[in-house]
């Protein structure tokens, strides 16, 4: 039963195929609401495809996932109306040349213009102050004083700090009170105290019951982790085949340190070795 905020993600035998072969394939999870999930691994191994699947905006090729009830891929609009997604990199970037109030009204307009009722038009003011609610609610959810930036509100993007523009993007994405929250590319450019906090604000998040999905390249301790495989290594793997330029299976394996969270194991593929996990630790 899912929470009222927060959305269960599950997912079968989930792979998605490009043209060069497999992004990735045979992802097994199982996240009650309000779960930290960490998408673990290098560069290039599928990791912003999976979260941009689990969230609806990619088609996968082969399996299933469900997210609050909603079965991918066929209710893959469902999925989108109540998630949201944070910084990823050409998907949903912030604009350097705009500043912090900027963005904060651009998003208010939009919000209101789709997701507001008809009655709304006849009432500007309290709009209005439903929208201010709205950002000042979500700027206190991630942290974020405006007072404390270098201009204020009036500061542009550009001169954020990196740790600033990732409560900034969560803010922006937290004023459609999302059950579903995707991050990409969470600990990037981060020094060890910055990671540290990044992760306990998304940790909050998920505490107060949005479920969270996290790119990353090393998760935390207690988050649920979906690992994925680098290509390099999936191709000098003993039993894969593949040619240059073709990337092979590149199979996500999973493994769970959150209470009252589980994993189901990724199922080998006919042309690769799968990954499992004890203890933490990775075996062939």
């Amino acid at each position: 039963m899912d929470s009222p905020h927060g959305a269960a993600v599950s997912a079968e035998d989930f792979g998605l195929k490009g043209p060069r072969g497999w992004v990735f394939r045979g992802v097994g999870l199982t996240a009650p609401p309000g779960s930290l999930v960490a998408i673990e691994g290098p560069s290039g191994s599928g990791r912003t495809c999976l979260l941009l699947a689990l969230t609806g905006r990619m088609r996968p090729t082969e399996g299933h996932a469900e997210v609050a009830g909603a079965r991918l891929p066929g209710r893959a609009a469902a999925v989108r109306a109540f998630s949201a997604l944070g910084p990823v990199p050409g998907v949903s970037e912030l604009d350097p040349a705009f500043t912090v109030a900027e963005h904060l009204r651009e998003r208010a307009l939009l919000r209101r213009r789709f997701d507001g009722s008809p009655r709304s038009l006849l009432r500007p003011g309290a709009a209005r102050a439903a929208s201010r609610a709205a950002i000042d609610t979500a700027l206190d959810t991630v942290g974020l004083d405006l007072a404390s930036l270098p201009k204020a509100e009036r500061t542009s993007v550009r001169d954020l700090e990196r740790l600033e523009a990732l409560r900034l993007s969560l803010a922006l994405a937290l004023m459609g009170r999302p059950r579903l929250l995707a991050v990409d590319d969470t600990d990037l450019k981060l020094s060890g105290p910055e990671r540290a906090e990044a992760w306990r604000l998304l940790r909050g998040l998920a505490d107060g019951g949005t479920t969270v999905l996290a790119v990353c390249s090393e998760a935390p301790e207690g988050a649920l982790t979906v690992r994925t495989e680098d290509r390099r290594e999936r191709t000098a793997a003993p039993g894969t085949t593949g040619t240059t330029g073709t990337s092979v299976a590149e199979d996500a394996t999973t493994t769970t340190d959150a209470p009252g969270a589980t994993a189901v194991p990724a199922t080998p593929a006919a042309t690769t070795t799968t990954g499992s996990t004890t203890n933490g630790k990775e075996t062939a």
